[in-house]
């Protein structure tokens, strides 16, 4: 590409004697003279103390920006929120999680949009942050690229968050004493990072990183290393030759890109979550993607990470052996990738992955082609007279293929837990758990207490479990979420009773509630939409913007009709 102009945007409002208010502010803050000759790099830090997904992100962001000053940018911090997905589990303010996704992207958009930045560096580390700084940066299509936060690394035997969950069930069950409880907890997190596990956050950096919006292994590194402080050095460079040649999210976030991310997240074993947020991140790009497309290219993608929740290696065990990168390029070597793709190296995918070598001999993290763990994808988009729109699935065979039972239902994921756990939940059933989708809710909360339950309580292939909210990419067992429409806009799963027969399967890709359609119709007819949750602030006005799952929630998908 050919020299552009690098002070596109911040001439605009650092140039000309009329600037002269603006450059005094600067001034202030830290700007020298040389500083507004420079090019502005807006460096958006998800650093939080609510998290320890977070807690070290103002030391990435530190590194970052004197990065940037070093290849001749002018780096400014700023912060942009995050909420914590494990701590709100389970309660009201988890609705506020997936609203979360949108506060980030609308943040980023706001503030390098109204400060002229000229590139933009977006550091994340927990579920909804990584998104939504991918959503802004694709708004604004500026030179752009991601910094995943990093792993943290495995707690005291081997544990993780998802251990810590599922003892809750063991200890209802019985088979967790309150001093084994108590001795997870204390120890499953040691320290600084996302949670450990193939869970969304470990997913969406592995997507963002076959997205091209990351620089190579970035999604492979834990968030205390010397590699992860490489990484921030790394970008400071990388920015600064984005912003010369003008490579913008629009070049690299093309749709054979995406279908790069979900072969991916597929081979990886990835969360459902990730089904939800590449679809808002192509709608933010402008590029179409649809649930059929996760079908289509699943066909011929196969499962071949050992990695939790299904499996048993961590993250930080992954990187051991070389992160995704082999992955990456054995995908491509099998014509499964398009290496033609741009990334943020200014290289394309095939270029950047030329000379990685393969991962070591005896290794078994990562199975061979010829023996995968599945040989399809997991990810299971399911239609039916339960699912019109769509379910997405996460199957990964070790539940089986296929199940019936009698529904059990529950309004709310509060009730359903509490049903899990005295026992009202028996094997043979199907839970269903509705008004929990985007609207209805509203937020569309993980189920991951639930799922946890079930597994503490040893139900993991005895139910299952079926809702118009989400999981947990830490949740496994037979559940299906993301059932469109959802309850509260008058789906099926509004009207199912208990003792209703559910059939589950992943096989003809089928979600069917055991009765005739005419039955169907005349509980639709009788159904009467509830009240909504809340009438004011943040979740009244995302209950009232956001659209299906099966779009991927977003807030901005109706605004072009306006």
């Amino acid at each position: 590409m050919t020299e552009k102009n690098p002070r596109k945007y911040s001439q605009a409002v650092v140039d000309g004697v009329e600037k002269a208010p603006g450059r005094a502010m600067l001034r202030a803050v830290g700007f020298q003279d040389r500083d507004f000759d420079r090019p502005q790099v807006g460096i958006a830090s998800t650093w939080s103390m609510v998290t320890p997904c977070n807690m070290h992100i103002d030391r990435l962001a530190e590194s970052v920006t004197a990065a940037v000053d070093r290849a001749h940018g002018k780096g400014v911090i700023y912060n942009t929120i995050t909420v914590s997905d494990g701590i709100s589990m389970g309660t009201e303010g988890m609705k506020y999680s997936l609203v979360s996704r949108e506060v980030i992207a609308d943040s980023i958009e706001t503030v390098s949009g109204c400060m002229g930045h000229d590139g933009i560096i977006t550091i994340g580390g927990c579920d909804k942050n990584m998104p939504g700084c991918l959503i802004g940066m694709a708004r604004l299509n500026r030179p752009s690229l991601f910094i995943y936060g990093g792993t943290i690394q495995p707690g005291k035997n081997h544990t993780d968050i998802i251990s810590v969950f599922e003892a809750v069930g063991g200890h209802a069950r019985g088979t967790v004493s309150d001093i084994q409880l108590r001795e997870i907890e204390e120890t499953a997190i040691p320290g600084a990072g996302s949670c450990g596990g193939m869970y969304t956050a470990n997913t969406m950096a592995s997507a963002i990183e076959a997205l091209g919006m990351s620089l190579p292994n970035s999604s492979a590194q834990e968030a205390i290393s010397r590699e992860k402080l490489d990484d921030c050095q790394r970008a400071g460079a990388a920015i600064m030759q984005l912003i010369a040649s003008d490579i913008k999210p629009s070049d690299i976030m093309t749709r054979p890109a995406f279908e790069n991310a979900i072969r991916v997240v597929i081979a990886l074993g990835g969360s459902t979550n990730a089904v939800l947020h590449l679809l808002a991140m192509a709608h933010a790009i402008g590029v179409e993607l649809t649930l059929e497309d996760f079908t289509r290219i699943g066909k011929s993608t196969p499962v071949l990470a050992d990695l939790r929740p299904s499996g048993k290696y961590l993250m930080s065990e992954l990187i051991e052996i070389g992160g995704i990168q082999p992955l990456m390029k054995s995908l491509l070597d099998r014509g499964l990738l398009d290496g033609s793709c741009l990334t943020v190296t200014g290289r394309t995918l095939a270029e950047n992955l030329q000379d990685v070598p393969p991962y070591p001999d005896g290794q078994d993290i990562i199975y061979p082609f010829d023996k995968p763990i599945k040989k399809d994808s997991h990810l299971v988009v399911l239609k039916g007279n339960l699912a019109p729109e769509g379910a997405v699935a996460k199957i990964t065979g070790k539940e089986g293929l296929r199940f019936t039972g009698t529904a059990r239902v529950f309004h709310s994921e509060e009730e359903s837990l509490k049903g899990i756990l005295d026992g009202t939940v028996v094997a043979g059933e199907v839970i269903v758990i509705r008004y929990e989708g985007p609207k209805g809710a509203p937020g569309m909360r993980e189920m991951l207490s639930p799922t946890s339950a079930i597994m503490g309580k040893g139900l993991g292939k005895d139910v299952a479990l079926i809702t118009d909210g989400r999981f947990s990419g830490g949740s496994h067992g037979f559940v299906v979420g993301h059932v469109t429409p959802e309850a509260i806009e008058g789906g099926p799963i509004a009207v199912v009773q208990n003792g209703d027969r559910i059939t589950i399967d992943a096989e003809t890709s089928e979600l069917t509630l055991q009765l005739d359609e005419a039955e169907i119709q005349a509980r639709l007819a009788r159904w009467q939409r509830p009240a909504p949750r809340y009438t004011r602030g943040v979740l009244a006005k995302y209950a009232n913007t956001v659209s299906s799952a099966s779009e991927g929630a977003v807030t901005d998908k109706y605004l072009r009709n306006l």
